[in-house]
């Protein structure tokens, strides 16, 4: 055993105790310019890790000389905001004449803290590239070499729950017109639109007749819906702003009514924006029912946890009048 530069190594017979990776063919690596190799994952301490391998050393590290190796997080997305973790691991080069393992370790004894803006800890220099190419170590051996890693946490803490605000500059609005034929004949409670699409989001407008809640039987009652609220993603939240109107096709004495909500899964079905008293006048018969503005929408889940974040879009631009 011995130690430089902050670094322990040692051989064992101990075999690596979470995963063990065998590579054939090593020297393809390099003839294919693949200057790093990630393995697939492997669960260790409650978490999802992989090893990162420069079979020619890191050059983003300077490093031409040794072969480097490195721990790495893997699927840190579904991580609590604030997460941190702190670990000690070891990783491993067989020799495969002694049957044995080279073991590296950092010296540091209360471990690498693995965060968000670090997810990687490793070796620039975990073998020189002269003694791992040569036979008679056993580390490649017939062109074939085997690396491991044992990984133990020894603290991890997280801050809890978090959002993330997405602002939209020049958002873009959304125009559709509704056209309703015979509206004296009406008779059923309500009717809907033909969905149309705004932003990330599909839309209805519910019309009510005869009126709804305190309209009931004095009003013409508008809603803007979703067309299916039970599509949004748990977590997400936005913000939309919108205008119904009632054309006046003789006289352009419009009716409307501007509405602004925050959306989230669960909390919206409809929202009612107009209710008004129409008499069925000639005129008014041939009203045609139009969502002037719909603001354009847009959601974005920033990151997934297991204290779901929000993204929040809000959206300012002004309705046409």
């Amino acid at each position: 055993m011995y130690n430089q530069d902050g670094v322990t190594r040692m051989m064992t017979q101990e075999i690596p105790t979470h995963f063990t990776v065998k590579i054939e063919e090593f020297s393809l690596l390099s003839k294919a310019s693949i200057e790093r190799y990630e393995t697939s994952e492997f669960e260790a301490g409650g978490y999802k890790w992989k090893l990162s391998l420069y079979p020619n050393g890191n050059r983003n590290k300077n490093e031409k000389d040794n072969l480097s190796l490195y721990l790495s997080m893997a699927e840190t997305k579904t991580l609590p905001r604030g997460w941190e973790v702190s670990v000690n691991f070891r990783l491993f080069l067989l020799d495969q004449i002694r049957d044995n393992y080279l073991m590296v370790q950092d010296s540091k004894v209360t471990g690498r803290r693995f965060h968000a803006m670090k997810i990687e800890w490793g070796f620039e220099q975990f073998i020189s590239l002269k003694s791992f190419m040569d036979a008679s170590n056993g580390y490649l051996i017939g062109d074939t070499c085997v690396f491991g890693a044992e990984v133990f946490v020894c603290k991890e803490r997280s801050i809890g729950k978090g959002e993330c605000l997405t602002m939209i500059k020049d958002s873009i609005a959304t125009k559709t017109n509704w056209r309703i034929e015979n509206f004296s004949k009406l008779d059923n409670e309500y009717y809907e639109s033909k969905t149309f699409n705004a932003g990330d989001q599909k839309w209805k407008v519910q019309l009510y007749p005869k009126g709804k809640g305190s309209g009931m039987g004095n009003s013409v009652s508008l809603y803007l819906a979703l067309a299916n609220p039970t599509t949004l993603p748990p977590g997400q939240k936005f913000h939309i702003e919108f205008v119904l109107r009632l054309v006046d096709q003789m006289y352009g004495k419009h009716i409307s009514g501007k509405g602004f909500l925050g959306v989230t899964q669960g909390a919206f079905k409809e929202y009612q924006v107009l209710n008004t008293t129409i008499g069925m006048s000639s005129k008014n018969k041939k009203r045609i029912l139009s969502i002037m503005r719909v603001l354009h929408t847009q959601t974005k889940l920033c990151e997934k946890t297991q204290l779901p974040l929000h993204a929040l879009g809000i959206f300012t631009s002004a309705p046409t009048s």
